[in-house]
């Protein structure tokens, strides 16, 4: 009986690790086939460009994108504008991620609170932030405060209707469970209010990478002499198209890092828990 149980374990263990291989080799896939779909879009944009269907000055094309790179680092110019603006953006995400964070904990705190702003946050997050820009720069000065205050302002109310949502969303039974044991309130935010509500902050956070990326280079449209937004803006005025689409190239690789920070955050912290 005891050598029938042994060999029972072993063919569970075995056909637990098949499965195991199974998911490594289609996560493997998964990953080259992304990789592959991008290889073959930058070579079919650069064959294009040289066989005169699309129009290089225009488009640009992935050649020249690289000369373009390879001249602002010869310069000393890539790496600084690359840092103005992620740094710029992670102060954004940071502080919109944790002051939305805990004005929803003020709000779930006080009922009375979060049902007079209610209507206000609505509005707030409906409002098209952008066109508040200017306004920004006019409070605050052109320079680097109004572009990361811009890059907050996006992110903030965002986060604290998902946030404050996710609060609510916890189980009344267990809530109503530890009253019923005489707990506080700052009790059982932190005992079941906020362990309950790590992947509502995970996915917040999932939102504010792109969004704090967008005020980051709305700003920087604004008001900047540094950064890849004003790449942008500086090869669209003097027609280096070059420069632009190498400018997009790295925001697109810098914000994907970004969220892949995210996401492993996610995986380690959320998936492993739960």
């Amino acid at each position: 009986m005891y050598n029938k149980n042994i060999d029972n374990n072993t063919a569970i263990s075995k056909e637990h690790e098949a499965y195991l291989k199974k998911i490594k080799q289609r996560n493997r896939m998964i990953v080259i086939t992304q990789i592959t779909i991008l290889v073959v879009i930058f070579a079919l944009w650069e064959i294009a460009g040289r066989l005169g269907w699309i129009d290089p000055f225009i488009t640009s094309q992935p050649s020249r994108m690289i000369k373009t790179l390879h001249n602002l680092a010869r310069e000393g110019q890539l790496f600084h504008h690359i840092y103005v603006t992620i740094m710029e953006t992670i102060i954004g995400f940071v502080l919109g991620t944790v002051l939305g964070t805990v004005i929803a904990i003020l709000l779930w705190w006080s009922d009375f609170a979060a049902k007079v702003l209610d209507p206000y946050l609505v509005i707030l997050n409906s409002l098209p932030k952008v066109a508040l820009g200017p306004v920004l720069i006019v409070w605050i000065g052109a320079g680097p405060s109004s572009i990361i205050a811009m890059a907050l302002f996006i992110s903030l109310v965002v986060t604290i209707i998902s946030v404050l949502n996710g609060f609510l969303e916890v189980s009344p039974d267990k809530i109503k469970l530890l009253k019923t044991f005489g707990a506080t309130k700052w009790q059982i935010l932190q005992k079941v209010v906020l362990p309950a509500s790590i992947p509502t902050i995970i996915s917040a956070l999932k939102i504010n990478v792109g969004m704090s990326w967008v005020g980051v280079i709305v700003g920087e449209f604004l008001v900047s002499k540094a950064g890849l937004g004003y790449l942008i803006v500086y090869g669209g005025q003097v027609f280096k198209l070059d420069l632009v689409m190498a400018s997009v190239l790295i925001l697109a690789i810098a914000a994907a890092l970004m969220y892949k920070g995210v996401a492993w955050l996610e995986k380690k912290y959320v998936k492993g828990r739960y």
